[in-house]
């Protein structure tokens, strides 16, 4: 299942998405990996979820990003949950308009997994092609 939380900045997407996963780590049926745009947040996340800063790798596109996420999976097989916020500065991308072929080939990529993306963006100027994928 593949979910953007999606909102103007400044109004708390951060906060709930770490309020998710931190609520999550009793009910994971296996591993979960929370993925930031830097370390800011790396101490409120909760220790059985593994952190990582974006920043370390050189990310600099949504193809390299989903390679990247393609190698966590290869990784860990018991990965069960994914958490990103900051997606916009991790892929280097100004807004979800034209990323509709990313969110599509994440879909596939990960049938059996909870993957929860935050964003910046207005929900009103989201694709029609991701708007199935919006969180309330």
């Amino acid at each position: 299942m593949l979910k953007i939380l999606l909102g103007k900045k400044g109004v708390g997407k951060t906060k709930r998405i770490i309020q998710m996963a931190n609520e999550a780590v009793g009910d994971t049926k296996g591993s979960a990996v929370f993925i930031d745009d830097d370390s800011r947040y790396m101490f409120q996340i909760k220790r059985p979820i593994r952190f990582i800063d974006a920043s370390e790798y050189a990310i600099d596109s949504a193809p390299m990003f989903l390679g990247f996420i393609a190698g966590l999976m290869a990784n860990d097989y018991d990965l069960d949950t994914l958490y990103i916020d900051g997606f916009l500065k991790i892929v280097k991308a100004e807004g979800l308009t034209g990323l509709e072929n990313f969110f599509t080939r994440l879909d596939a990529l990960t049938p059996n997994m909870n993957v929860i993306i935050s964003s910046k963006g207005d929900p009103n100027d989201l694709p029609e092609a991701l708007k199935n994928y919006l969180m309330d």
